[in-house]
């Protein structure tokens, strides 16, 4: 095994470029290093000016997403011995602008997700004094799937219709909507489904599945929006063939 590896990384520094280059660094090979030691590495020892997110290193803040070798990947978890024997290539999130290096602006992906409310709505809260809203274990079990997304906006750069369509509200963001639709808890279904019953949300998705198959969670946002889709699709019928108040 060799004692070192190669990074093929993506710089852009703005101020010097007018597109991204690549430049090349090399680490030292250890079977424990995932790919973000190995950034870490350059920016402690060979270049201080590499730029990228990271924070926690355990999976948990979705931060340090990345696409190494064409997929998008947490790099926290992306461990070197499984690209050996390299080079490995390291850029930013596809489908985001580039702000720095292998950082990539986040603001209309924060639009999106605020857009579809991701929080409990309620029309009226019951008084503190009648205590908390109890849910049974079927009622935890019905969104706890979906409850795991840590906004790591992998399924964004793995999803052909984020690429296609900028516009599109995207599988995290979607599927954070379902969660709370499925909430007990939770009456905001309603104006949810309005925001996103156009081209948009919901219907835009192509049930390609990359989304899933990448998310470091196994949320599964493809399969919350077929759910979404499906009830939303039920509901409309049932709106036109039964009795107001009889639904």
């Amino acid at each position: 095994m060799a004692s070192t590896i190669t990074l093929a990384v993506t710089r852009y520094r703005p101020e010097e470029e007018a597109e991204p280059t690549v430049e090349t660094y090399t680490v030292p090979f250890r079977k424990d290093w995932v790919v973000l030691d190995a950034l870490n590495h350059i920016k402690d020892h060979q270049d201080g000016t590499l730029s990228y997110r990271w924070s926690c290193r355990m999976g948990v803040c979705g931060s340090c997403g990345m696409m190494v070798n064409g997929s998008p990947k947490l790099t926290c978890a992306a461990f070197l011995s499984d690209y050996a024997p390299g080079p490995v290539r390291v850029e930013p999130l596809q489908f985001f602008p580039i702000v720095r290096d292998l950082i990539v602006d986040i603001g209309e992906f924060l639009h999106k997700l605020k857009k579809v409310k991701p929080w409990i709505v309620r029309a009226e809260e019951q008084p503190l004094s009648e205590g908390e809203y109890l849910q049974t274990p079927d009622e935890v079990d019905a969104y706890k799937a979906f409850s795991m997304c840590i906004n790591c906006m992998l399924c964004y750069s793995a999803c052909p219709i984020v690429g296609l369509e900028s516009h599109f509200t995207g599988p995290a963001a979607i599927a954070l909507a379902q969660r709370y639709n499925l909430d007990s808890r939770d009456q905001g279904a309603s104006g949810r489904v309005e925001i996103l019953s156009d081209h948009e949300g919901m219907w835009g998705c192509t049930f390609v599945g990359d989304c899933s198959r990448v998310c470091p969670k196994n949320v599964d946002p493809a399969a919350a929006i077929q759910q979404y889709k499906l009830t939303t699709a039920v509901d409309t019928l049932k709106s036109w063939l039964l009795p107001r108040g009889s639904r």
